[in-house]
């Protein structure tokens, strides 16, 4: 789907989806437990594919009318699947659920669309076997379609920390029904650490005691994953947060947009809140009633890490390419291995919009100041946050912005052209 947008200014009242982060570990936890109700749970595409892993591995996953999940789970022993799990295109999916099947007393085959056989999965195959179980590429190069053997029953475990926090959050959430609970020492510093700190509260609010060590992480075995009253809440969701916030910093009227569900939470991107008030706009968050009001006012480039924001990138990309000045976005190597190489997709996609950026390794520089963005077709590359981004450029852009991929927003936020809609933007659909 295509998507043509005309620059518009927007205000009104919006809702950001419940958290992709923490329903992926949502469920995946209520497919531990016994008998889960998951509420608010963001039912996207990439959910969806944690949800068929949990009914592969001997659970099952009804969603009601009020969009709460009705999860009966394996009861801390997955199945062997009957079918290959197809993971599509969630990193998050096959990641938790490469740890889940290495607990499997049998063969796991687990695979993706193209994008995703495209990214790294070595390091967490490496401490699976490291843990006595058997895990490897079909292709020999580290990437899916993976095939593991089980089962692990626990140990010390070495890993690195700066090619994906995911690889932590999986062990952990295994290792907490393992014989002998796991001990994991990280090699290198551990990037997008927020994601973890999530991963440590969803466990609390599911029973299960996991903590920080001096070299790592370490949960014991033999836990259950229990609820308190068999329930859990999601939270509201910042990396989709981010794009309302910036739609508001950019082309909000004199009224401005207000946003609602954005309690405070674990959420490293939260950060957004800040970095948008530093660059100038009008912000502010009331955190009691989840509320943030923002306005648009002139914004000056900063310089900003995503070293734990990696999924902001595009916002940011996309604010700088409106401020006044540079904004440089360093610590990025790792936004390099996401849905897309979110670096090189960025500068290239802004530049066909008329803005000047510099690309290295680890950073990404926009220079708004020396830039006039311009109209143009751009390609979301498949990627839900790069079409987002995009999105933003094109309501300040001069003329019409016409995104190709657009319908992968179904990703992490199904209703995001519909909600700009309400706030006033005029957009165009072609199937």
């Amino acid at each position: 789907m295509d998507v043509t947008i005309t620059p518009s200014r927007v205000a009104g009242r919006a809702r950001a989806p419940p958290s992709k982060s923490y329903t992926h570990r949502a469920i995946l936890a209520a497919g531990y437990a016994t008998q889960t109700t998951v509420r608010d749970a963001l039912w996207s595409a990439d959910t969806k594919a944690t949800a068929r892993a949990v009914s592969l591995f001997g659970g099952s996953v009804d969603r009601s009318e009020d969009d709460s999940l009705e999860v009966a789970g394996f009861d801390g022993q997955p199945g062997v699947p009957d079918d290959v799990i197809d993971c599509e295109n969630s990193g998050t999916t096959m990641r938790l659920v490469t740890a889940a099947a290495a607990l499997a007393d049998g063969t796991s085959v687990l695979t993706g669309d193209e994008s995703l056989r495209s990214r790294p999965q070595g390091p967490l195959l490496e401490a699976i076997a490291d843990l006595g179980g058997e895990a490897t590429s079909t292709r020999g190069n580290g990437q899916a379609p993976l095939v593991v053997t089980g089962p692990i029953s626990g140990g010390e475990v070495s890993i690195p920390g700066d090619v994906s926090s995911q690889y932590v959050t999986a062990l952990l959430m295994a290792g907490a029904v393992t014989e002998d609970g796991l001990e994991i020492t990280l090699e290198t510093e551990l990037k997008s650490a927020p994601y973890v700190d999530i991963t440590l509260e969803v466990l609390a609010d599911f029973g299960v005691e996991a903590e920080r060590t001096e070299r790592g992480f370490a949960v014991a075995g033999g836990q259950r994953y229990d609820p308190a009253g068999g329930e859990y809440r999601v939270p509201g969701d910042f990396s989709s947060i981010s794009y309302l916030l910036a739609a508001g910093a950019v082309a909000g009227d004199e009224d401005g947009v207000r946003i609602a569900g954005a309690r405070p939470s674990a959420q490293g991107d939260k950060a957004i809140v800040e970095i948008v008030a530093e660059m100038g706009a009008d912000v502010d968050w009331n955190r009691e009633a989840g509320t943030i009001d923002v306005a648009a006012a002139d914004l000056e480039g900063i310089e900003v890490s995503v070293a734990d924001t990696p999924d902001l990138l595009p916002t940011l990309a996309t604010l700088g390419a409106v401020a006044d000045g540079e904004t440089r976005i360093v610590d990025a190597e790792h936004v390099r291995y996401k849905e897309t190489d979110r670096v090189s997709a960025m500068a290239e996609e802004l530049e066909k919009l008329g803005v000047e950026t510099i690309e290295a390794p680890d950073s990404l520089t926009v220079r708004g100041g020396e830039s006039t963005l311009e109209g143009a077709a751009v390609d979301g590359r498949g990627d839900h946050r790069i079409v987002m981004a995009l999105a933003l450029a094109g309501l300040v852009a001069d003329g019409e912005t016409t995104i190709a991929g657009a319908e992968h927003v179904d990703v992490s936020f199904p209703t995001f052209f519909e909600t700009l809609e309400e706030l006033g933007v005029a957009l165009e659909r072609e199937e």
